[in-house]
């Protein structure tokens, strides 16, 4: 789980951290050069990848492409760490985008496909809330030591550091198994059943849920191929059921990045820098000016309250959401999130407008706790679950694929927030953020008539969900058929289904 939860590292590390921060004000300061916008290459180069990556990921294994990716990434760190210019440096970039791209295409199909199936929700989860997590608890503040260094290793050093991470993944990928799934795909069912038992059942091959397990495998998989036997691009939108997934798919990428929090990023993190000969008053939501009036006048110490207190609140919230997600469900963290999103951000908007009116600065101190409360309902629900709840509904021979599409789609949403909010704030003001309100009241109503819950049942049925109940249940009887078996056993339900003693397949469970 740790081993593939690291490859989110490189995600959130520049993002939110404030590693091209301090980059972008160490270069500009010492070698007097232009902003030129470091993130956007890390992007381009991880839409470069979108061509080869599911390829890999599907013909040559889920293991390889994480560890060519870390590889890839590990090259480009050295070279970032090393540049003598802004051209070496932007290449760089480029180059850890495109290692980016195969490992995170690969890695959380990895931990789904693993997973113990009463635990796959959580495990998977976890994937994209443990990497955030163990990158903020250590490396929050490394930028911020470095950020008085008076020389070029003000950026070196940090852009040494995020090799880490691929470092990690290279030394342990010979310890990590290959994903069953992609082992039965490809004709090498002795070494699945191995894996399965060897992680599902202590060894045992003769273990009822492990039996079923295998034969579920092996009926998805056939029932795929029956229902396409050619799979291109194009058979991510052929079938009803795979349009339906696509819709929520290319919904909740696009929700992930356009809930307001790609211009909260954007005004946040680059508010504590002072910049010389760079004047940046008009472009953000002047947090600078409430610090000031409660007597926080250092920018660093402005930048490490607004680094440390955003990223324990989001810590503690994406850790209860992943918890959640098999017990309240999938669905209602969702709707959960999205309302209080809405709350929040309507509360948070009307305070900024009161603020840049009025002067008025406990509508500015307003704006700060609004800004926390609504990080903390978008964390709870979008952070744990936009990475299980795309892959899980993803058929095996889609999975690499679609989910390469929602890094696509997730992409083009980070270079609209580089690009458009900034222009925008400059031209509007508060009133952009009315933008967000409207569009943030029209994701809740999407994901209240269109997200479909998927908790308390196995890969291979969630999956199915969308094809419709007789696919679903005829992968099952199969299945279960074939393992000598009335239903899926015991074992492969939850531990509250258990508890509650029920009778019915996982596949008529709500």
């Amino acid at each position: 789980m740790f081993f593939c939860s690291v490859t989110c590292f490189f995600n959130d590390w520049d993002v939110k951290l404030g590693l091209l921060g301090a980059i972008q004000v160490s270069v500009m300061v010492i070698h007097d050069l232009p902003l030129f916008n470091p993130p956007l290459w890390k992007t381009i180069g991880s839409l470069a990848a979108v061509p080869f990556s599911p390829y890999m990921t599907d013909g040559l294994g889920r293991r390889f492409s994480v560890f060519f990716g870390a590889a890839v990434m590990i090259i480009a760190a050295v070279l970032q760490t090393a540049s003598q210019s802004v051209q070496m440096f932007i290449v760089s970039r480029f180059i850890i985008g495109f290692g980016l791209g195969f490992a995170t295409n690969a890695a959380p199909l990895l931990v789904t496909e693993l997973a113990y199936p009463s635990q796959r929700g959580v495990l998977t989860s976890m994937y994209n809330s443990l990497g955030l997590t163990n990158t903020r608890l250590t490396l929050a503040n490394q930028t911020y030591g470095t950020f008085h260094v008076p020389n070029s290793w003000a950026w070196r050093i940090p852009s040494a550091l995020q090799g880490l991470p691929s470092v990690i993944q290279v030394c342990l990928i010979w310890f990590v198994p290959e994903s069953p799934r992609w082992l039965v795909n490809q004709g090498r069912e002795a070494e699945a059943l191995r894996i399965l038992a060897y992680y599902h059942a202590n060894g045992n091959e003769r273990d009822a849920l492990v039996e079923y397990e295998f034969e579920e495998i092996k009926e998805a998989i056939k029932f795929d191929r029956e229902v396409s036997k050619n799979v291109g691009w194009s058979s991510l939108f052929k079938t009803v059921g795979n349009r339906k997934r696509m819709r929520i798919i290319t919904a909740i990428a696009c929700f992930s990045q356009w809930s307001g929090n790609g211009l909260l990023s954007y005004c946040m993190w680059s508010a504590p820098y002072d910049v010389p000969n760079h004047e940046n008053d008009d472009l953000t939501v002047d947090l600078n000016k409430v610090f000031n009036a409660i007597g926080i006048t250092s920018p660093s110490t402005q930048l490490l309250i607004v680094r440390n207190a955003s990223g324990s609140s989001s810590i503690d919230l994406h850790t209860l959401g992943t918890a959640l997600c098999d017990k309240a469900g999938r669905r209602p963290l969702f709707l959960i999130s999205a309302f209080g999103m809405l709350i929040t951000w309507t509360l948070q908007t009307a305070c900024f407008a009161v603020d840049t009116i009025h002067h008025d600065i406990k509508a500015g101190y307003a704006v700060i706790a609004m800004i926390f409360l609504y990080s903390s309902f978008y964390t709870i629900a979008f952070t744990p679950l936009v990475v299980s709840y795309t892959v899980e509904i993803l058929p095996f021979a889609l999975r690499a694929k679609g989910f390469t599409y929602w890094n696509f789609i997730i992409c083009i949403s980070l270079i609209f927030n580089q690009y458009v909010n900034p222009i925008a704030f400059a031209a509007l003001g508060w009133k952009y953020y009315l933008v967000y309100v409207f569009w943030i009241a029209f994701e809740a109503v999407f994901l209240w008539f269109y997200v479909v819950e998927t908790k308390n049942r196995t890969l291979e049925e969630t999956a199915a969900l969308f094809d419709g109940e007789d696919a679903m249940a005829q992968i099952s009887e199969k299945a279960a058929a074939m393992a000598g078996l009335g239903g899926p056993p015991d074992n492969a339900r939850t531990s509250e289904e258990r508890r509650l003693g029920e009778e019915t397949p996982i596949s008529q469970c709500a």
